[in-house]
């Protein structure tokens, strides 16, 4: 299956050498190694008695007896567009050639194919995950790479029963994806949670691991606000219940059997579960559901920035007391940032009222709204505090589209690609930098990562936007099938990439 690409590269040399470090101190601590002069004393004991805490249910069997029924495994058929690797697994346009074997799999999402799976053919592959019911007519929710490439999608029920169903719609940039049932019918289903779960929490995933559907674990919510690299909005909630490939896209609930997360990613060195999993908050998922049940698709809030972190060498040359809040890199041209007066250099604060500490959640926070909405963003510039007024636009599908159109409007070329002049986003005096990839355009399958840059298209030196995109209009205009463009990574390779003028409809 196509995987999005996973930023934190944790080695398994660096796991084991924190379960090293772990086991000397617990050594040295319980042998009886301490220096002799270390003094023994009395721990002082609290005011008012420690309140015992909650203790655990003695069994999660009543919570699987009421959620169980909701919950599906989903086999699909693949086509030949879906990526492969060499385990037949995918990994959202990563390549992985030069990733040590023994990595690999820490790189790739999970939901593929089951234990005794062989190579097989493109055009025939089929994969499996896992689901939840949340209507009584058969709505049901998935990830969106476990159901990406489909050409058939079917999901099997607790009872046994085997059902077609179909896609209403995917989020590639949250990982959900809405199905329904086509067969009509009086489905259990299961409910989101009305609360966020808290760390320490009881959780219980059910899901379709390897093939073996109804599968149950249990653990516990580990952290929150996890940012693994996935995605532009992560966001996921980290569990320890055991978590393997095929669990893509199912429930986890609480001790309540609500859904309080949609499982969609592991950390692990070796391809299966060591404690490390991730789950898309049950929010998120509502919210994109709702707008995948009646629009087909997402709409979100778009300012126009480039934003980055405040690291704490920004903060001081900035003058702030905090390394809080997302540093405007620049305002493009015509977009609602630009209109309402933001400028390079401005650090945005606050949203409606509320701080913002980071980027990312800048990104979320205005990603959540809707197209048209009014927005208050509080910004430092100079070191004075300043209001705009911001009023949302349509974020364009494919982050910042490099297009054209034909001379009858009849279609358009989306590269995927979002661009910014080299020299205005300090990278380089030459060439135009690569901000964003859509990572099911074009340009991310022929390898183009973000930050690499763009020197030449169709044999001609490019340093803007602009000029990529009139190159991409002259090539298609000579009537060519793909444009040639010279790109330099960000280790400094430069190569040639021939980027498809596959017209989509538009």
């Amino acid at each position: 299956m196509t995987e999005p690409r996973t930023a934190r590269r944790y080695t398994s040399r660096a796991l084991a050498s924190v379960a090293a470090a772990a086991l000397v101190a617990g050594g040295a601590v319980g042998s009886g190694y301490l220096p002799a002069a270390t003094p023994a004393f009395a721990q002082a004991l609290p005011k008012s008695p420690i309140e015992a805490p909650e203790h655990p249910p003695g069994s999660f069997a009543g919570i699987v007896n009421k959620v169980k029924p909701g919950v599906v495994s989903v086999k699909v058929k693949l086509d030949d567009s879906a990526s492969d690797d060499e385990d037949g697994g995918g990994n959202n346009g990563q390549n992985l050639q030069n990733v040590p074997p023994q990595l690999r799999e820490f790189f790739k999402r999970f939901g593929e194919n089951g234990p005794n799976a062989q190579p097989q053919r493109r055009g025939s592959r089929g994969a499996v995950g896992s689901g939840f019911i949340i209507s009584a007519d058969g709505y049901v929710v998935t990830n969106n790479h476990v159901v990406d490439h489909a050409t058939t999608v079917q999901v099997t029920l607790d009872d046994g029963r085997t059902l077609d169903a179909k896609v209403i719609g995917k989020d590639a940039k949250t990982d959900v994806a809405l199905l329904k049932i086509k067969d009509g019918g009086n489905f259990p289903y299961v409910q989101f949670g009305k609360s966020a779960p808290q760390v320490g929490d009881w959780v219980v995933a059910i899901g379709n691991p390897f093939g073996l559907g109804g599968t149950v674990t249990a653990g516990i919510v580990s952290a929150r606000g996890r940012d693994i690299g996935a995605g532009p909005y992560d966001d996921f909630l980290q569990i320890d219940a055991p978590i393997n490939k095929g669990n893509s896209g199912g429930p986890t609930f609480n001790v309540n059997g609500e859904v309080v997360g949609v499982n969609t990613a592991i950390a692990s060195p070796s391809g299966g579960s060591v404690g490390l999993a991730f789950a898309i908050p049950a929010e998120t998922v509502q919210a994109v559901v709702d707008q995948l049940r009646t629009d087909g698709k997402v709409a979100r809030g778009y300012l126009g920035v480039q934003i980055q972190p405040v690291t704490q060498d920004i903060a001081e040359g900035l003058g702030l007391d905090k390394a809080k809040g997302a540093l405007v890199d620049h305002a493009e041209s015509g977009t609602p940032a630009a209109k309402a007066g933001l400028k390079s250099g401005d650090v945005i604060e606050k949203v409606n009222g509320e701080t913002v500490d980071s980027a990312r959640e800048l990104s979320r926070r205005i990603a959540s709204m809707k197209p048209g909405a009014e927005v208050k963003l509080g910004y430092l510039r100079g070191g004075k505090s300043d209001t705009a007024t911001v009023t949302l636009g349509s974020m364009p599908t494919d982050g910042t589209k490099v297009a054209s159109r034909d001379e009858n409007g009849g279609g358009q070329v989306h590269l995927g690609l979002g661009l910014a002049p080299a020299a205005e986003v300090g990278l380089s005096d030459q060439g135009v930098a690569v901000m964003q990839v859509d990572p099911d355009g074009p340009a991310a399958a022929k390898g183009i990562e973000r930050g690499d840059l763009i020197l030449d298209v169709g044999g001609q030196s490019v340093s803007s936007p602009a000029d990529v995109a009139a190159q991409v209009r002259a090539a298609e205009t000579n009537g060519r099938k793909a444009v040639l463009m010279r790109v330099k990574s960000a280790k400094g390779q430069t190569r040639f990439v021939a980027i498809s003028l596959n017209k989509n409809a538009g």
